[in-house]
């Protein structure tokens, strides 16, 4: 796992985030995590997920007040 990007390895953090906002994810890929990701890159990536999470929210509760 050396000589993996730093792009490639926030993307497997932004997938760990986005498995962790469902509330969907197996032990073993916990784990898998836990051993491969940096901190900074999961709470970078945990911040991002917010705000498209926060985006998306606003979105619908405009599109649903605008009919």
């Amino acid at each position: 796992m050396a000589n993996e990007s730093e792009v490639v390895r926030f993307f497997k953090s932004m997938k760990a985030v986005f498995w962790g906002f469902l509330g969907v994810r197996k032990a073993s890929g916990q784990d898998e995590d836990m051993a491969s990701l940096t901190f900074v890159h999961v709470i970078i990536a945990g911040v991002v997920g917010v705000v498209i999470f926060m985006t998306t929210l606003l979105l619908i509760v405009k599109a649903v007040l605008a009919k």
